[in-house]
């Protein structure tokens, strides 16, 4: 690896060209401040998917080492399944990269650990992107609260609907997931949560439910209570496998306080913007423009990853502090299995104080 210096790319090879890879391709090819030196997947067919989406036959590995040896890398971005993440995300970090990892970060949290072990241990940027941050209404929610716009938080609330999935390949892979749902896609929210209220949760009761008709081996949809510091309770209502209206990927949020209310949706299936509206104690709207963010969603992640390389601190959403998303996930999925309250004290006994 060699360093680029301030007004250069950051040149990236991108390991995992599935599907979602190949998604992911589309935001770093259209990225100013990088340069895609490499992709690499063990897959012949995913490597020739690649290709006939446009990389250049020469930049195609069967293997990370491969590639960081025919090419000048200075990150790398893993969308691998999510098993592979941290075996590659420590041997890039090792080859003295930076990293940003798709979510979720790990499977366990004794891996996701290592992995922030290794970046302290290299000097290197280890970031999870939680895209869903990069988007206006949940930015402005979390502006409003650290401000007190809305008083002291009362509750906060998210509803979550999506329709089956209709994908075959996507769906049979999906439907054979332990717990999909608060596996593949509460943990957006579970991270919204933590960004809105700037608070860490305490506990987490989740009940998950299964109908015969549903077609999936393990619970699609979800319903529960987290407490967050500060006993501010946080409802979370989620189903892959709703007949209903849809909301927003991002959720349809309602949060309140003792002198108002903010209620907001975001991440739509077009190119709507966010919604969002401040209610006064009174019920009134007030209104309030949305941020203007400079990039969105995973444009937002790749931005704000450069950024902490460039500039050497530390993201939001580094290995480290992304751990207490990673935390609520594994006690929301072990608190719907078991089906109990799950303390996150319980789970963080098992994570050293040097990574927190």
């Amino acid at each position: 690896m060699t360093t680029t210096t301030r007004h250069q790319p950051l040149r990236l090879v991108q390991v995992g060209m599935g599907g979602w890879g190949r998604q992911w391709m589309k935001t770093t090819v259209s990225a100013p401040a990088v340069a895609a030196v490499g992709y690499v997947d063990p897959s012949a067919d995913a490597r020739a998917a690649t290709i006939r989406a446009g990389a250049p036959p020469k930049r195609v590995f069967a293997d990370l080492e491969t590639a960081l040896r025919a090419t000048e890398a200075d990150a790398a971005l893993v969308t691998t399944a999510i098993e592979f993440h941290v075996p590659l995300a420590i041997q890039g970090l090792d080859a003295g990269l930076h990293v940003l990892l798709e979510k979720p970060f790990a499977p366990t949290l004794d891996e996701a650990a290592s992995a922030v072990r290794a970046a302290a241990a290299a000097g290197r940027t280890l970031m999870i992107s939680q895209n869903y941050r990069h988007h206006p209404a949940p930015r402005l929610a979390a502006e409003l609260v650290a401000k007190g716009e809305v008083g002291a938080v009362s509750s906060v609330s998210v509803d979550f609907r999506r329709h089956p999935i209709r994908h075959m390949a996507w769906a049979r892979q999906h439907h054979n997931l332990p717990q999909p749902l608060l596996a593949d896609m509460a943990i957006h929210q579970f991270d919204l949560f933590r960004l809105v209220l700037g608070r860490e949760p305490v506990w987490v009761e989740m009940e998950s439910i299964n109908p015969p008709s549903s077609g999936y081996r393990d619970p699609p949809a979800a319903f529960g209570l987290i407490s967050f510091d500060g006993d501010v309770p946080a409802s979370y209502r989620g189903s892959w496998i709703s007949r209903g209206r849809q909301t927003p990927w991002g959720g349809e949020w309602r949060l309140e306080g003792d002198v108002g209310a903010l209620e907001w949706a975001s991440r739509t299936d077009t190119t709507a913007p966010d919604t969002f509206r401040l209610l006064t104690a009174s019920g009134a709207a007030r209104p309030i423009a949305l941020p203007k963010l400079a990039a969105i969603d995973r444009a937002g992640s790749l931005a704000a990853f450069v950024q902490a390389v460039r500039s050497g601190t530390e993201p939001e959403t580094s290995g480290r502090r992304n751990l207490g998303t990673l935390v609520l996930s594994i006690a929301a999925i072990r608190s719907a299995t078991e089906r109990r309250r799950v303390a996150i004290a319980e789970l963080l006994a098992d994570v050293p104080e040097d990574v927190r």
